[in-house]
């Protein structure tokens, strides 16, 4: 390295590119360690007394900051919702989604919470229809349209995970806008922008998409994985959506899930009417697939007006435009109508032999933590059973039934 003007040349300190290599190779390795533990924060669960010594761990922490959906979707149980949506998720696939902020990605943690909010869209919206939409290079692209089929959209997904260049909302609201202004009026139009990007490079105004979204009625929200942009605020604010700011990973994924369940929608939105839905048959045998064009072994599903084979089910006909839903998928779509009653938390000493009544776990003190709970305890209002934390969530997110209710009924017919 030559020496700089006015120092002398054996003044001058030789830099060692070794040393340089192995000191980036272990801030690299610091920042992955960093990444790795952030999500967990265990230590922010932890508690001292005045003395300063740790208290031990008390699992009802976590368990009650769990319940705090199930409490808002309780409170909002009266609000008119769309049993039918159509939704196109817009993923932003910019340059910036490559970050690693979150770990270990934002690509990674956007794929893998995608296809979950896929299949819990589909589970609290069996009747729905959701399209996929990849923005990059200033562009946006359909890689999939509105359909019923988880599957066939996490197949689309995972083949289209190459991030480059930059996000346009602009395109991404003007690809949205199309099939959805052509959607029935029974169903609410939607559209969620997962963006990582802190900017929009669009080849006009992007607020002349905005009006055109908002004369067809769309509804948009915003997830950002970056910090707030103001254009972003503009979109939610006059699309009637929701726009918020994901802190970690956990949060983004709390904020797709919520945003599963049905929205609120005004009367003059979306008319109550009725909807013709036929219930198909089945046929064992090979036939020719409608919606594919393709021979394809049994079973199929027989489109009760037009004969014609479908392989999945809820679905259009692509032949006579019919809906086609079976008998389950209407009952799930009702629960969002009339919930069950939230548990109410139980307050009183609970005997030692006591157990819950779906899995038969002890709800007694737990002699390995010194006598302390076990977890919470929740109570069903109606029918006084017990119930662990966890079976209270999946009795409130997948079973939409208690099962002390369930099996009292039965037991009194």
């Amino acid at each position: 390295m030559p020496a700089e003007p006015g120092i002398a040349p054996d003044l001058v300190e030789p830099i060692d590119e070794d040393d340089e290599l192995e000191a980036a190779e272990q801030e690299a390795g610091l920042q992955a360690y960093e990444r790795q533990y952030a999500d967990e924060r265990s230590w922010e669960l932890l508690e001292e007394d005045e003395s300063g010594c740790l208290l031990p761990f008390d699992p009802t922490v976590l368990q009650r900051a769990k319940r705090q959906r199930l409490l808002s979707a309780a409170q909002s149980s009266r609000i008119r919702r769309g049993m039918i949506r159509y939704l196109y998720v817009v993923l932003d696939l910019s340059r910036a989604t490559l970050m690693t902020d979150f770990w270990p990605s934002r690509l990674a943690a956007l794929n893998t919470l995608t296809q979950g909010f896929i299949r819990e869209f589909f589970d609290q919206n069996p009747l729905s229809q959701l399209g996929l939409i990849v923005a990059r290079n200033g562009i946006a692209e359909r890689i999939t349209e509105l359909s019923g089929h988880p599957e066939a959209h996490i197949t689309a997904l995972k083949r289209n995970l190459d991030a480059s260049g930059d996000l346009s909302l602009q395109n991404a609201l003007e690809a949205a806008r199309p099939p959805l202004a052509n959607v029935p009026q029974y169903g609410t139009r939607e559209v969620l922008v997962v963006m990582s990007a802190l900017s929009t490079c669009d080849p006009g105004d992007v607020f002349a998409a905005v009006g055109a979204c908002k004369k067809s009625r769309v509804r948009a929200s915003v997830l950002g994985l970056g910090g707030e942009v103001h254009v972003c605020r503009r979109i939610a604010q006059d699309l009637g959506g929701d726009y918020h700011v994901a802190l970690n990973r956990e949060h983004l994924e709390e904020l797709m899930m919520r945003l599963a369940s049905p929205p609120a929608s005004l009367a003059k939105e979306t008319p109550s009417s009725l909807v013709n839905m036929g219930f198909p048959g089945r046929s064992t045998g090979a036939a020719m697939c409608a919606c594919h064009g393709e021979m394809k072994p049994g079973p199929l599903y027989v489109c009760p007006r037009c004969k014609a084979r479908v392989c999945d089910l809820p679905m259009g006909c692509p032949v006579c435009r019919l809906t086609l839903v079976s008998s389950p998928h209407l009952a799930r779509s009702y629960h969002h109508l009339f919930p069950i009653a939230p548990f109410n938390e139980y307050t009183k000493d609970v005997a030692a032999g006591a157990a819950c009544f779906a899995c038969r776990a002890s709800l007694g003190p737990d002699p390995a933590a010194g006598g302390a709970a076990a977890g919470m305890v929740l109570e069903c209002p109606k029918c006084q059973s017990l119930f662990c934390a966890d079976c209270d969530m999946f009795v409130h997110e997948s079973l939409h039934n208690c099962p002390g209710c369930e099996i009292g009924a039965v037991a009194n017919a």
